[in-house]
Protein backbone atom coordinates (compact mmCIF):
# COMPACT_ATOMS: atom_id res chain seq x y z
CA UNK A 1 0.00 0.00 0.00
CA UNK A 2 1.18 3.20 -0.59
CA UNK A 3 -0.04 6.05 1.64
CA UNK A 4 -0.25 9.38 -1.07
CA UNK A 5 -1.10 11.73 1.93
CA UNK A 6 0.28 12.01 5.09
CA UNK A 7 1.21 15.04 7.13
CA UNK A 8 3.31 12.81 9.85
CA UNK A 9 5.82 15.82 10.02
CA UNK A 10 3.38 17.69 12.36
CA UNK A 11 3.60 18.05 15.72
CA UNK A 12 1.09 14.94 17.01
CA UNK A 13 4.08 12.85 15.60
CA UNK A 14 7.15 14.66 17.20
CA UNK A 15 7.12 12.39 19.84
CA UNK A 16 6.87 8.92 18.59
CA UNK A 17 7.37 9.21 14.76
CA UNK A 18 9.60 6.06 14.79
CA UNK A 19 6.93 3.90 16.35
CA UNK A 20 4.55 5.43 13.98
CA UNK A 21 7.11 4.62 11.17
CA UNK A 22 6.81 1.17 11.96
CA UNK A 23 3.78 0.21 12.63
CA UNK A 24 3.30 1.77 8.64
CA UNK A 25 5.93 -0.93 7.81
CA UNK A 26 4.50 -3.91 9.65
CA UNK A 27 1.05 -2.78 8.51
CA UNK A 28 2.10 -3.06 4.89
CA UNK A 29 2.50 0.18 3.69
CA UNK A 30 5.77 0.78 1.04
CA UNK A 31 5.54 4.56 0.77
CA UNK A 32 4.13 7.97 2.41
CA UNK A 33 3.96 11.01 0.51
CA UNK A 34 3.93 14.16 2.82
CA UNK A 35 2.16 17.43 1.63
CA UNK A 36 3.68 21.02 2.35
CA UNK A 37 1.34 23.37 4.80
CA UNK A 38 3.31 26.52 4.44
CA UNK A 39 6.76 28.03 5.29
CA UNK A 40 6.26 27.18 8.53
CA UNK A 41 6.06 23.22 8.11
CA UNK A 42 9.13 22.83 5.88
CA UNK A 43 11.69 22.52 7.72
CA UNK A 44 10.18 19.70 9.96
CA UNK A 45 8.75 18.06 6.97
CA UNK A 46 12.31 18.14 5.24
CA UNK A 47 13.81 16.55 8.29
CA UNK A 48 11.37 13.66 8.47
CA UNK A 49 12.08 12.92 4.73
CA UNK A 50 16.13 12.85 5.18
CA UNK A 51 15.50 10.94 8.50
CA UNK A 52 13.48 8.21 6.59
CA UNK A 53 14.74 8.39 2.82
CA UNK A 54 13.06 6.41 0.18
CA UNK A 55 10.22 5.98 2.29
CA UNK A 56 8.83 9.73 3.22
CA UNK A 57 8.65 11.70 -0.02
CA UNK A 58 8.02 15.63 0.12
CA UNK A 59 5.74 17.78 -1.89
CA UNK A 60 6.00 21.74 -2.03
CA UNK A 61 2.79 23.57 -2.10
CA UNK A 62 0.82 26.26 -0.08
CA UNK A 63 -2.26 25.04 1.88
CA UNK A 64 -5.44 27.10 0.97
CA UNK A 65 -5.67 27.76 4.69
CA UNK A 66 -2.53 29.08 4.83
CA UNK A 67 -3.12 31.82 1.79
CA UNK A 68 -3.01 35.36 3.68
CA UNK A 69 -3.72 38.84 1.85
CA UNK A 70 1.16 38.55 2.02
CA UNK A 71 0.50 34.67 -0.03
CA UNK A 72 3.00 36.16 -2.54
CA UNK A 73 5.67 36.17 -0.06
CA UNK A 74 4.68 32.67 1.06
CA UNK A 75 4.98 31.49 -2.89
CA UNK A 76 8.51 32.55 -3.79
CA UNK A 77 9.18 30.90 -0.93
CA UNK A 78 7.44 27.38 -2.05
CA UNK A 79 8.90 28.66 -6.03
CA UNK A 80 12.34 28.66 -4.64
CA UNK A 81 12.26 25.31 -3.31
CA UNK A 82 11.19 23.97 -6.67
CA UNK A 83 13.52 24.94 -8.52
CA UNK A 84 15.83 24.29 -6.24
CA UNK A 85 15.06 20.38 -6.01
CA UNK A 86 13.13 18.18 -7.31
CA UNK A 87 9.38 17.10 -5.41
CA UNK A 88 6.82 14.40 -5.43
CA UNK A 89 3.97 16.59 -6.70
CA UNK A 90 2.89 20.55 -6.22
CA UNK A 91 0.94 20.42 -3.15
CA UNK A 92 -0.97 20.74 -0.75
CA UNK A 93 -2.50 23.74 -3.18
CA UNK A 94 -6.41 24.13 -3.77
CA UNK A 95 -9.27 26.24 -2.02
CA UNK A 96 -10.92 26.19 1.24
CA UNK A 97 -14.25 27.84 1.76
CA UNK A 98 -14.97 25.86 5.22
CA UNK A 99 -12.58 27.70 7.31
CA UNK A 100 -12.58 31.24 6.03
CA UNK A 101 -14.34 32.58 2.70
CA UNK A 102 -12.82 35.99 3.08
CA UNK A 103 -9.60 34.95 1.30
CA UNK A 104 -11.20 33.21 -1.77
CA UNK A 105 -10.12 35.13 -4.23
CA UNK A 106 -6.10 35.04 -2.89
CA UNK A 107 -6.75 31.09 -2.58
CA UNK A 108 -7.99 31.41 -6.52
CA UNK A 109 -4.45 33.49 -7.79
CA UNK A 110 -2.15 30.84 -5.49
CA UNK A 111 -3.83 28.29 -6.86
CA UNK A 112 -3.55 29.04 -10.55
CA UNK A 113 0.08 29.83 -10.02
CA UNK A 114 0.38 27.12 -8.32
CA UNK A 115 -1.02 24.53 -11.01
CA UNK A 116 0.63 26.68 -13.99
CA UNK A 117 4.21 25.77 -11.86
CA UNK A 118 3.33 21.71 -11.98
CA UNK A 119 2.59 22.10 -15.69
CA UNK A 120 5.86 23.96 -16.47
CA UNK A 121 7.73 21.02 -14.80
CA UNK A 122 5.48 18.53 -15.55
CA UNK A 123 4.56 17.25 -11.54
CA UNK A 124 1.42 16.53 -10.49
CA UNK A 125 -0.79 18.78 -8.81
CA UNK A 126 -2.50 17.63 -5.14
CA UNK A 127 -5.42 19.36 -4.38
CA UNK A 128 -7.62 20.60 -1.26
CA UNK A 129 -11.09 21.43 -1.66
CA UNK A 130 -13.13 21.67 1.21
CA UNK A 131 -16.81 23.00 0.73
CA UNK A 132 -15.25 24.22 -2.92
CA UNK A 133 -15.19 20.86 -5.07
CA UNK A 134 -17.16 22.36 -7.86
CA UNK A 135 -15.81 26.23 -7.77
CA UNK A 136 -12.03 24.39 -7.88
CA UNK A 137 -13.07 22.37 -10.89
CA UNK A 138 -13.28 25.40 -12.99
CA UNK A 139 -10.42 26.96 -11.76
CA UNK A 140 -8.64 23.98 -12.84
CA UNK A 141 -10.29 22.98 -16.06
CA UNK A 142 -9.00 24.92 -18.12
CA UNK A 143 -5.52 25.11 -16.16
CA UNK A 144 -5.10 21.60 -17.33
CA UNK A 145 -2.77 20.64 -20.08
CA UNK A 146 -2.48 17.29 -21.96
CA UNK A 147 0.55 15.84 -19.36
CA UNK A 148 -1.31 17.37 -16.58
CA UNK A 149 -1.68 15.05 -13.54
CA UNK A 150 -2.89 15.56 -9.95
CA UNK A 151 -5.36 13.83 -7.14
CA UNK A 152 -8.39 15.44 -5.61
CA UNK A 153 -7.42 14.45 -2.07
CA UNK A 154 -10.03 13.52 0.36
CA UNK A 155 -12.49 12.77 -2.49
CA UNK A 156 -15.95 13.22 -0.69
CA UNK A 157 -18.14 14.67 -3.61
CA UNK A 158 -20.60 13.16 -6.36
CA UNK A 159 -20.77 11.29 -9.50
CA UNK A 160 -20.92 14.17 -11.72
CA UNK A 161 -17.68 15.53 -10.25
CA UNK A 162 -15.55 12.31 -10.25
CA UNK A 163 -16.66 12.35 -14.02
CA UNK A 164 -15.37 15.29 -14.39
CA UNK A 165 -11.98 14.77 -12.40
CA UNK A 166 -11.46 11.58 -14.00
CA UNK A 167 -12.27 13.02 -17.65
CA UNK A 168 -9.07 15.31 -17.03
CA UNK A 169 -7.04 12.21 -15.93
CA UNK A 170 -7.15 13.12 -12.07
CA UNK A 171 -7.41 10.55 -9.67
CA UNK A 172 -9.52 10.70 -6.28
CA UNK A 173 -7.77 10.14 -3.08
CA UNK A 174 -10.17 7.97 -0.78
CA UNK A 175 -9.36 7.90 2.88
CA UNK A 176 -10.70 7.70 6.43
CA UNK A 177 -13.98 9.40 5.95
CA UNK A 178 -15.19 5.77 3.50
CA UNK A 179 -15.53 4.23 6.66
CA UNK A 180 -17.54 6.90 8.26
CA UNK A 181 -21.25 5.16 8.81
CA UNK A 182 -23.47 8.15 7.10
CA UNK A 183 -20.49 9.31 5.16
CA UNK A 184 -22.66 8.21 1.35
CA UNK A 185 -19.38 7.58 -0.13
CA UNK A 186 -19.44 4.15 -0.51
CA UNK A 187 -22.46 4.40 -2.54
CA UNK A 188 -20.95 6.87 -4.70
CA UNK A 189 -17.40 4.80 -5.47
CA UNK A 190 -19.61 1.65 -6.50
CA UNK A 191 -20.22 3.83 -10.15
CA UNK A 192 -16.47 4.79 -9.95
CA UNK A 193 -13.51 2.45 -11.47
CA UNK A 194 -10.52 1.65 -8.97
CA UNK A 195 -8.50 2.26 -11.88
CA UNK A 196 -9.28 5.96 -10.73
CA UNK A 197 -8.56 5.21 -6.96
CA UNK A 198 -5.78 6.09 -4.41
CA UNK A 199 -5.64 5.75 -0.74
CA UNK A 200 -4.53 8.07 1.61
CA UNK A 201 -5.17 8.66 5.32
CA UNK A 202 -4.36 12.59 5.66
CA UNK A 203 -2.71 11.96 8.78
CA UNK A 204 -3.04 12.87 12.11
CA UNK A 205 -6.67 13.70 10.78
CA UNK A 206 -9.59 12.01 9.60
CA UNK A 207 -8.89 8.33 11.42
CA UNK A 208 -11.15 5.42 10.26
CA UNK A 209 -13.82 3.55 11.82
CA UNK A 210 -12.49 1.35 14.67
CA UNK A 211 -9.87 4.78 14.92
CA UNK A 212 -12.18 7.66 14.25
CA UNK A 213 -12.48 10.85 16.59
CA UNK A 214 -8.55 9.74 17.45
CA UNK A 215 -4.72 10.46 16.09
CA UNK A 216 -4.41 9.08 12.42
CA UNK A 217 -1.15 7.61 10.88
CA UNK A 218 -0.47 5.46 8.09
CA UNK A 219 -0.35 2.49 9.23
CA UNK A 220 -4.23 2.58 9.69
CA UNK A 221 -4.74 2.60 5.54
CA UNK A 222 -5.66 -1.19 6.46
CA UNK A 223 -8.60 -0.46 7.19
CA UNK A 224 -9.63 1.90 4.25
CA UNK A 225 -8.02 -1.41 1.74
CA UNK A 226 -10.66 -3.58 3.56
CA UNK A 227 -13.54 -1.15 3.22
CA UNK A 228 -12.72 -0.90 -0.31
CA UNK A 229 -12.58 -4.00 -0.60
CA UNK A 230 -16.07 -4.51 1.01
CA UNK A 231 -17.17 -2.08 -1.39
CA UNK A 232 -15.77 -3.07 -4.76
CA UNK A 233 -17.08 -6.99 -4.00
CA UNK A 234 -13.17 -7.71 -4.83
CA UNK A 235 -9.94 -9.17 -2.74
CA UNK A 236 -7.78 -6.68 -0.24
CA UNK A 237 -4.85 -8.11 -2.77
CA UNK A 238 -6.74 -6.76 -5.83
CA UNK A 239 -7.52 -3.51 -4.63
CA UNK A 240 -4.05 -3.32 -2.67
CA UNK A 241 -2.27 -3.65 -6.18
CA UNK A 242 -4.50 -1.44 -8.58
CA UNK A 243 -4.59 1.25 -6.09
CA UNK A 244 -0.77 0.88 -5.23
CA UNK A 245 0.20 1.34 -9.17
CA UNK A 246 -2.30 4.14 -9.76
CA UNK A 247 0.10 5.78 -7.08
CA UNK A 248 3.21 4.45 -8.56
CA UNK A 249 1.94 5.76 -12.07
CA UNK A 250 0.83 9.32 -10.41
CA UNK A 251 3.99 10.05 -8.45
CA UNK A 252 6.38 8.43 -11.13
CA UNK A 253 7.61 5.93 -8.80
CA UNK A 254 9.87 3.57 -11.07
CA UNK A 255 11.92 1.49 -8.43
Amino acid sequence: MIDTHAHIYLDPFHKDLEEVINRSRESGVSHVFMPNVDGSTLDSMLEVEEKYQGYCTAMMGLHPCSVKKNFEKELYQIEEWLDKRAFAAVGEIGTDLYWDSTTFKYQEEAFRIQVNWANEKKMPVVIHCRESLDQTLDLLEPLVKRESTGVFHCFTGTNKQAERITAMGFKLGIGGVVTFKNSGLDQTLRDIQLEHLVLETDSPYLAPVPHRGKRNEPGYLTHILIKLGNIYDKSTEVVEEITTQNARELFKITA
